[in-house]
């Protein structure tokens, strides 16, 4: 069964009505037409396996059920075992009243997933790659960057229908080109721009279709990095690519990338450049209309223990550091969403606890850069 439909501006401001008098003011967050959550859940780590799977859809339902409506996966996630985690909790969630319309489903495509576990052995990880995308006429070796990444038009069509399968639905909220970056480190920028630019054309007729709602780009260097950086990315040129594969009603708009305590370079860095000017990706993404979307929130755990007062004392001396932790990416002015991965219950609902709780104040986030530049 395939759900139809998709993230829409009064079905996402019916689910924030649903947490009316419980979530706390600036939970939810008005972009591109939709309400979003300011966590959302992630579906990246874990083994797999049917345990894992399991306690994924458990996660993603509970996520949803105390206030989180952003949900995020890829195709490359657990060998697609996540997409499908996903979908089994869309279809749970239907059952208990949730409208698909509610919700904001995320998803990606670039790197060459397998189905379920990897294939035995070198041979048989190219034997897989032949059968399932060479033979099959989706992409040619030389498409293929590092023998795991591509984005030629007619493989990212490929990607999407099957994480529409995966996760039984009609319509993708947000299809990221993943990792982009990717690319550049064995071809030409001028290379990757075209190739960039034809898989925009790709994903602009896949809107026209109603497969997707909007695209980006989900990075992990490209847009942290230096200019002169091999991988690095510029959002404005991004965004230029896609007006002209889209013009001005193009779908970029939304980009994610990490951000975390340790990681805050799309504030700090000014490696950004709008209309001449020097800023930061979250200036730059502000100034183009772009959402910005935070991963790695607790950077795998790396940012959940041990945090100083100084830290946890202006983001409201909260009950556990991973949620300091989430604390400071959600109050992040310009971050629309802290995805932070969630794969087992009680993690959700400490997490979760972060909805009936303010963002930190202007006042004390700019108190915690204070405190720090000092010490």
């Amino acid at each position: 069964m395939t759900l139809p439909g998709h993230a829409t501006a009064e079905g996402t401001r019916r689910f924030s009505e649903r947490f009316r008098g419980v979530a706390a003011e600036g939970h939810f967050r008005f972009e591109q037409n939709l309400w979003l959550s300011s966590v959302g859940v992630g579906t990246y780590l874990g083994g797999p396996d049917e345990e894992t799977d399991r306690a994924y859809a458990d996660a993603v339902a509970r996520a949803v059920e105390l206030g989180a409506n952003v949900v995020d996966t890829a195709a490359n996630y657990r060998f697609q075992r996540s997409e499908r985690s996903v979908g089994e909790a869309m279809r749970r969630l239907t059952e208990q009243g949730f409208a698909r319309e509610e919700i904001v489903v995320c998803t990606k495509g670039g790197y060459l997933p397998f189905d379920s576990r990897p294939p035995a052995g070198q041979a048989g990880v190219r034997a897989y790659v032949e059968e399932t995308f060479v033979s099959a006429g989706v992409a040619e070796f030389s498409d293929i960057v590092a023998g795991s990444h591509c984005i030629r038009p007619r493989y990212l069509a490929h990607q999407l229908a099957q994480s529409l399968r995966n996760t039984g639905l009609e319509t993708v909220d947000v299809y990221y080109v993943h990792n982009p970056e990717a690319q550049l480190q064995a071809v030409s920028r001028e290379e990757f721009e075209k190739r960039l630019r034809a898989a925009f054309e790709q994903l602009e007729r896949e809107r026209s279709e109603g497969r997707i709602q909007f695209y980006g780009a989900a990075t992990w260097n490209g847009f942290r990095v230096q200019e002169g950086a091999r991988v690095y990315h510029s959002l404005e040129r991004m965004f230029e690519l896609a007006r002209e594969a889209g013009g001005d009603g193009h779908g970029f708009r939304f980009v994610q990338l990490p951000f975390n305590l340790a990681m805050p370079e799309a504030l700090v860095s000014e490696n950004q450049t709008y209309q001449g000017a020097r800023v930061s990706l979250l200036e730059a993404a502000k100034a183009l209309g772009v959402t910005v979307v935070a991963s790695a929130s607790i950077l795998q755990g790396k940012v959940a223990s041990d945090l100083p007062e100084q830290i946890r004392e202006p983001l409201g001396s909260l009950s556990t550091d991973a949620q300091t932790a989430i604390q400071f990416t959600r109050s992040t002015p310009g971050v629309t969403t802290a995805l932070v991965g969630m794969s087992r219950r009680e993690h959700v609902e400490e997490n979760l606890q972060l909805a009936r709780l303010p963002p930190a104040s202007a006042e004390d986030y700019s108190r915690l850069f204070r405190q720090n530049d000092e010490v």
